[in-house]
């Protein structure tokens, strides 16, 4: 049984406790974007890498798959993942970078996994399934939420103040 006043109190140190998440939830955001920064940068650059040293196979794939030019979109592809991943890595310009992951992500589920990408609400599994999800997400996450603290945006804009 609660006696009067003692709702009150209850619910102030449920308010506090609240309060005490959320500070803490939100002192991880910086680490939990650097986290993903440099993975999944590492992931886009090497990804880059491997296709900078086999472009004949990459433009043979996308010569497979129809995409416009093959030879230039394979060569454009592989340095963009390269090179973007590396810029993802450090924050650099992490929001253009990720747009053009994010674009680049969306283009090989409709290029080369379009049954996925179709699939993404009567079968979510064979969507989470496909090689570019998890790039995707990822690219998304600093799109959308920006590199964090712990980057060269963040010191640049520091330093520019």
């Amino acid at each position: 049984m609660v006696l009067p006043g003692e709702g009150g109190i209850v619910m102030k140190l449920l308010e506090r406790l609240y309060r005490l998440l959320i500070y803490a939830a939100s002192s991880l955001q910086s680490p939990f974007l650097l986290g993903v920064r440099l993975y999944w940068g590492w992931q886009f650059a090497q990804d880059g890498w491997g296709k900078l040293h086999n472009l004949d196979k990459v433009t043979d794939l996308f010569t497979s798959l129809s995409i416009p030019a093959p030879a230039f979109s394979a060569s454009f592809i592989s340095g963009l993942e390269f090179a973007g991943g590396i810029l993802l890595s450090l924050g650099l310009g992490a929001r253009l970078i990720s747009l053009l992951l994010t674009a680049t992500m969306l283009m090989a589920y409709f290029t080369a996994d379009r049954e996925a990408l179709l699939s993404v609400i009567s079968n979510p599994d064979k969507f989470y399934a496909a090689a570019p999800y998890t790039y995707l997400f990822a690219a998304v996450i600093v799109l959308v939420f920006g590199p964090g603290e712990w980057s060269m945006d963040a010191l640049l804009a520091k330093r520019w103040k």
